[in-house]
């Protein structure tokens, strides 16, 4: 079935999701109505009561209503509205989720979003749009739709955003994407700007040999969405070649993706290549808060917002126990690189955060604490030479057995 659901709390925001409905009516789309909301009755029918929701998240609405705390009944009510989600997304009765409201209907909304595979169509309207979004969004596709004033009635704004929401999510179900061949060995690589050079180079040679590669970008979330989509996907191998997200989560930088960084494709036992890559700083805020925080150090203000810290010794020297303590649990065939000659754009002799020695300092703390020393390449180029680039691509052909 071609429906859309749209997740809303009908006791406050029954107006909106009935001029939503009447977007999709004129659109051809039929749409499937899940009410979270506690407060009070929907003024109108709808296809998933809050009884349900509730049911599913494991109380009755009355439970709900009288928990005291709004923050542990939205909980429940965002569990319960997932599962009968997903309920109705295994029957193939929906095709694309929508939703709308504040901050408590974004958190709502998105956690129902976040359920759903890459692909999927996903639209939140939102007052939150404008701010922050990572907590949001997450590691999915989810089209954040800012609404500009409070949706809090029908008036010339909310009808002009509500309709463009409704309008991008029939453009994406009536034109969904063509299918996509699935039959070519698919190759994961990390990488920064600051890698991409090498980065790109492998990706060519390994399109031209025909290879499918997928690129993530590690600024927190992408790393993340690596991870994951590892554990979900056909992986023939991986080429983890920035790994500054876990130098952000030990050391406290912004690119943080979380404690399991770097473990899936080596416990899955996917062929692996790591690389220090871009682990020779520490992305934080902007220059002033980057001084305060970590103080008598190199920096590059990237932009205004954001400023790589240059990692210091002692980090140079923990942060290769963290590598061997993966590589050391590996279920298959691994490999680590480290370009000698520096690990990362900025980290160059013509770099703001050139250190020849924290290579030297990182490749001994690695040789001291990998159990396969084997596994252990030292190469005296730059991540971004041309050198290192053909290293890894003969790697990788060595450890998937291909050529």
């Amino acid at each position: 079935m071609d429906n859309v659901l749209l997740v809303g709390t009908m006791d406050t925001k029954y107006r909106e999701v009935l001029y939503l409905m009447s977007c999709f009516e004129k659109a051809g789309l039929p749409v499937m109505v899940l009410d979270a909301g506690i407060r009070g009755e929907s003024p109108v029918p709808v296809r998933i009561h809050r009884e349900e929701v509730a049911r599913a998240g494991g109380k009755t609405v009355i439970e709900v209503q009288g928990m005291g705390h709004e923050g542990r009944a939205l909980e429940v009510m965002i569990n319960g509205a997932i599962r009968c989600a997903q309920d109705l997304y295994r029957q193939g009765d929906i095709r694309g989720v929508i939703s709308l409201g504040g901050s408590m209907g974004t958190t709502l909304g998105t956690a129902v979003m976040r359920s759903f595979p890459v692909g999927f169509p996903k639209v939140m309207i939102s007052t939150m749009a404008s701010r922050d979004t990572r907590e949001f969004v997450g590691t999915k596709d989810i089209l954040m739709l800012h609404s500009v004033c409070d949706i809090s009635g029908l008036n010339r704004i909310t009808n002009r955003v509500l309709h463009n929401g409704a309008m991008a999510m029939a453009g994406m179900m009536q034109y969904p994407p063509e299918s996509y061949s699935l039959d070519r060995p698919l190759i994961f690589i990390s990488t920064l700007g600051t890698t991409e050079a090498c980065a790109q180079k492998v990706r060519g040679h390994l399109e031209k040999e025909g290879k499918e590669v997928v690129i993530f970008h590690t600024v927190g979330a992408g790393g993340k969405a690596m991870e994951e989509m590892i554990l979900e996907e056909d992986v023939g191998a991986v080429l983890d070649l920035s790994l500054h997200e876990i130098t952000d989560h030990i050391f406290g930088g912004d690119y943080d993706a979380g404690p399991s960084r770097g473990a899936a494709a080596l416990q899955k036992g996917i062929p692996t290549i790591l690389v220090p890559g871009n682990m020779d700083f520490i992305v934080t805020g902007p220059l002033d808060n980057a001084k305060k925080r970590f103080p008598n150090r190199s920096y590059h203000s990237h932009n205004a917002a954001i400023t790589a810290v240059r990692t210091a010794w002692d980090e140079m020297e923990a942060l290769p126990k963290v590598i061997a303590g993966l590589c050391n649990k590996a279920r298959g065939p691994f490999a680590v690189y480290v370009p000698m000659g520096g690990f990362s754009a900025f980290d160059s002799e013509q770099g703001p955060l050139y250190d020849p020695m924290a290579p030297e300092l990182f490749a001994a703390a690695l040789k001291k604490t990998l159990n396969a020393e084997s596994s252990l390449h030292l190469l005296p180029y730059h991540i971004n030479d041309p050198e290192f680039a053909e290293a890894l691509i003969q790697a990788l052909e060595n450890l998937t057995g291909s050529s």
